[in-house]
This record gives C-alpha cells, sequence and structure tokens, in this order.
C-alpha cells in the first residue's frame, strides 16, 4: 500500500472549473487553495499503510486504538489542477486521497478493536477547540469511543483492562500547544502503569522542517505544554514519544514498552501536504505553516481568524488601529467556532496568505498588533502565558524589545534542547 501521492492524472474538467473560479471573488479563491504551495513528495508512505509491518504484532490481541479523522489508509489518489481565471495559468490545487478509516481497515481484517480513544475534536475531528468532548458509540462499527479530553486526558485502568496493546495513530502539526502530543503522554503514562505496550504509526511533521521558540518553564506546565521544549519542535509523533520515554518524562519516571512504525522515504526537510484537516480550524497548509506564529493570539484579545474560512490565515481586532490595519472581517459562528471571538464585530488586522512557508517563529504579528492596540493593559490574557510556556514573553513585547532581541534570549535554550532532540530522531 505505497502512499504514492501523484498519479499523473490530471483530472479532465479543468474546463468545468475555469467557469467555476471567474464567479469567486478573487479574496475567496486565495483562502480555498488547501494544498497549493506544496506539493508531496511522491514516495512516501505513513506507518498506517505498511499494514504488512505491523498487523503481526495485532493480530490475536485486544486493542485500543487512540484516533481520529486523520487516521487514515490511504488508497488511489488523483491530482486536481486549477486554472487562474486572471492568468490562465494552471497550478496545482489538491491531491483527490481515497483512503479507508483504520478503524474500519482493521476491523475487515479481523482485528478485535474493543475501545477507541479520541483526542480533542473528536473522533471525527468535528468539536471546537476546548470544547467537551463526551464518551460514545461508533455508529459505523459499534466500538465504545471513550473521550480523552475534558475530565478525562488520561485513560483510567478500568477503561484499558481489557486491552493487550494500544495503537497511536494521530497527525501532529509540530506546535507544542497542539494538545495530541499531550494526549500521547498520558496515553503513554497510562500504558506503562498498566504493563499495556503501545504502537504508534507514524507521520510525518508538516512543521518539521524548524525549531523555535521558548522553553517551556515546569511551572508553566499545562495541556497546552506538558514538556521543556521549544514551540516548535521538529519532532513526529513517533519521535517525540521516543523522547518522553528517554527524558523520562512520565509520572514516577515510568517507561513505556514503545514500538514505532516508522515513515518510510520520509526526512524533515520532505515537504508534506496534509490530505486531511488535522483539527477544524486547521483547513490548509498556509493555515498549519502560520498556526505556531498565529497561536499566541489565543492568549490576547486578537482574533486568528477562527469563525471565518481564513483561520490561522488572518488576525485582527476591533481594538486595533484602523488606520494602521486596513483588511478587516467580521467572525461569525462556523464548524470549529460555534463562539468565535468578536462575534459578529469588525476586527481590524492583516491577512497572511502570501507570508506562508516560514522556516521560523515569527513574532512581528504580535509585537505589531500589541504597539497598535487602544489598550495595551487588556491585549494579554491569563492564557497567553501557557501558550508561552514562560512569563519572559510578554514581559518582554511589554517593555518593547523588537523581536530579534527576544529571540536572542531563546539561544541557549534552544540549542540545548537540539542537543537532546538529536538522541531520539528517527528521520534526518
Amino acid at each position: 500500500m505505497r502512499f504514492n501521492v501523484f498519479k499523473n492524472t490530471v483530472l479532465l474538467f479543468v474546463l468545468v472549473l475555469i467557469s467555476c473560479a471567474s464567479k469567486v471573488k478573487k479574496d475567496d479563491v486565495v483562502y480555498h487553495e488547501p494544498l497549493k504551495h506544496i506539493q508531496n513528495d511522491t514516495s512516501v508512505v505513513v506507518g498506517a499503510n505498511q499494514t504488512e509491518v505491523y498487523l503481526p504484532l495485532l493480530k490475536g490481541k485486544r486493542i485500543g486504538i487512540v484516533a481520529n479523522q486523520t487516521s487514515v489508509i490511504f488508497k488511489e489518489k488523483d491530482s486536481l489542477f486549477l486554472v487562474d481565471p486572471e492568468t490562465n495559468e494552471t497550478k496545482f490545487e489538491k491531491i483527490i486521497y481515497e483512503s479507508t478509516h483504520i478503524v474500519d481497515s482493521l476491523r475487515a481484517l479481523n482485528i478485535d478493536i474493543k475501545q477507541v480513544f479520541a483526542p480533542e475534536h473528536g473522533f471525527r475531528g468535528k468539536a471546537d477547540a476546548g470544547e467537551v468532548v463526551k464518551d460514545g458509540v461508533d455508529t459505523k462499527t459499534g466500538i465504545p469511543i471513550i473521550s480523552l479530553y475534558g475530565n478525562n486526558k488520561k485513560p483510567k485502568p478500568e477503561q484499558l483492562k481489557n486491552i493487550d496493546i494500544v495503537v497511536f495513530d494521530i497527525q501532529d502539526v509540530g506546535a507544542r500547544f497542539y494538545t495530541y502530543i499531550s494526549t500521547l503522554h498520558y496515553v503513554m503514562e497510562a500504558c506503562a502503569e498498566a504493563g499495556i505496550p503501545v504502537l504508534i504509526l507514524d507521520r510525518p511533521n508538516p512543521n518539521g522542517h524548524y525549531i523555535d521558540g521558548p522553553i517551556l518553564e515546569p511551572k508553566h506546565k499545562s495541556f497546552v505544554g506538558m514538556h521543556p521544549i521549544p514551540v516548535v519542535h521538529g519532532m513526529t509523533i513517533g519521535e517525540y514519544a521516543k523522547m518522553i520515554n528517554g527524558e523520562k518524562w512520565l509520572a514516577n519516571g515510568v517507561q513505556c514498552d514503545l514500538k514505532v512504525i516508522s515513515i518510510k522515504n520520509y526526512t524533515h526537510q520532505t515537504k508534506y501536504s496534509l490530505p486531511i484537516k488535522p483539527s477544524p480550524n486547521l483547513p490548509n497548509d498556509i493555515a498549519i505553516n502560520l498556526y505556531p506564529s498565529l497561536c499566541f493570539f489565543e492568549g490576547t484579545n486578537v482574533s486568528a481568524g477562527r469563525g471565518t474560512n481564513r483561520q490561522f490565515q488572518i488576525y485582527g481586532s476591533p481594538f486595533l488601529n484602523a488606520e494602521v490595519f486596513n483588511f478587516q472581517f467580521t467572525p461569525q459562528p462556523n464548524e470549529g467556532a460555534k463562539y468565535p471571538k468578536h462575534e459578529g464585530k469588525i476586527c481590524y488586522g492583516e491577512k497572511l496568505n502570501n507570508k506562508a512557508n516560514l522556516n521560523h517563529l515569527n513574532l512581528e504579528w504580535l509585537i505589531k498588533a500589541y504597539q497598535n492596540t487602544t489598550d495595551k493593559a487588556k491585549f494579554f490574557n491569563s492564557f497567553f502565558i501557557k501558550l508561552a510556556g514562560t512569563e519572559a514573553l510578554q514581559k518582554q513585547i511589554e517593555s518593547g524589545l523588537s523581536a530579534k532581541e527576544i529571540k536572542s534570549t531563546w539561544t541557549e535554550g534552544l540549542e540545548h534542547f537540539k542537543t537532546i532532540r538529536k538522541q531520539y530522531l528517527i528521520y534526518l
């Protein structure tokens, strides 16, 4: 089951797309090109697709699986191209994937799945950020679903009592405050305490090409930052799990019986477009690339675009200077944002679709917004320090330091982290 992205098949309805695209406003076209700027390596094979490697480890055992909408085995694919109505140039638009959810695939192969454990956003990935996800039953398979978000972030012993091995297959985006790695921690911890092995089906990190940000201080540990790592860590889920184990970050220094099914034909410099949204508010490559930089706004009175179709591709606030920021938007409830920040209010800010493909953490937007807000005392909220993992960043911005000056204070911590990270890398 090779994960061959391009099949050299250009769909024949390009002319239809030309006529459709010409009816769409230019501003909308920009944000509906989910896989425009990255073309995948054609030979990457994700862990889930390597059934010949891991099926023998599951046969005859009772399985628990940590999964969401990204947990799929890929099948045949086609390439979709879009003709720009202004330039008449044909551009790569996205890849059409056929896939089967891993739960359905394993059931079809007579693997005995006892429980599905769901992270933030739920098993189908529809819940808002921070929304409580309830336990339930998968309507398609009848398998019980246990939420690992809210009050039950760590599997309880009774939820693991009929499990022989736990499979973890979740697509991550490589940011410390993206909570799937926190779920990974608690799953590994619970399994280590129960003597249950964990099998990770690894997937590429779309932000794995760089490392940046302040190191989290232990006193600011939370579910959006559990370990002393930078904001952008440059590791896959499999590598990160090895680090959790090796650094003995689990409670009481316990270590998990861990096996990783590694990605074939992948390095941290491999460009990789996610075929399925990893969460409701990361709809495309641009948003995923900008997310580590823009998520800091979640700890301020500035919107990062939730409640629009440009999530994490814009930022703005009613409190920013309209003479400085000439772009505006109005958040409204939508999928993944039932109650968006500044709902129904005009926000002034910037659109950043042409700023994507970052290889560093950008602080300029955060600093610019702070310097041009109407009331600096109300700009930050208590969540900001949890996201930053340190009190220093807020103080540095408030004191007027430049991005370059702030980043210079991260150098020693980043170099130390890189030394530790090397021990756990699977990929170059």
